[in-house]
């Protein structure tokens, strides 16, 4: 399968949209202390994997029939000592926003409240890197950085 064909675009929305966004539940843990999301599809898996909580580091992947097709590395962290009320939530609405035009995390620009999520990115689903921001009050409390793309 091609990850630009349609097929494979909307697989991956729904798998977002269905995870960590949608308080998914987790699975058990493929290594110490990580947190496991799962999603399949017939003959489409996919899992994201990630360490930690106010600094954390993971890894997306897409597989068809046990083949990896694409994937997205991540690291963020929070840039405050205590987690303002709702950050968690507010994140998770602004990653089910996600963008037909750049399936990697949220919208360019989403609000709610005095929270402000940004994303931008280069490149295509193919090969790409981007950034994240949260500002709560107009101040900047969380940041991550993310890249991936095709694998063959």
């Amino acid at each position: 399968m091609n990850i630009t064909d349609r097929k494979f675009l909307d697989f991956l929305f729904r798998a977002k949209r269905s995870t960590y966004a949608a308080h998914g539940a987790e699975s058990t843990p493929s290594r110490p202390n990580s947190h496991d999301l799962y999603y399949r599809e017939n003959d489409l898996l996919y899992i994201d994997t990630y360490l930690g909580g106010y600094d954390f580091a993971g890894q997306e992947g897409v597989w068809e029939t046990d083949q990896p097709l694409w994937a997205m590395n991540y690291y963020g962290r929070l840039l405050v000592s205590d987690f303002p009320e709702g950050l968690p939530d507010f994140l998770k609405a602004a990653l089910r926003e996600i963008s037909g035009q750049a399936p990697f995390r949220g919208p360019r620009f989403h609000q709610l409240g005095e929270y402000k999520y940004h994303c931008s990115w280069q490149g295509e689903l193919g090969f790409f890197s981007g950034n994240e921001t949260i500002e709560y009050q107009d101040n900047r409390v969380y940041e991550l950085l993310f890249h991936g793309g095709r694998i063959r």
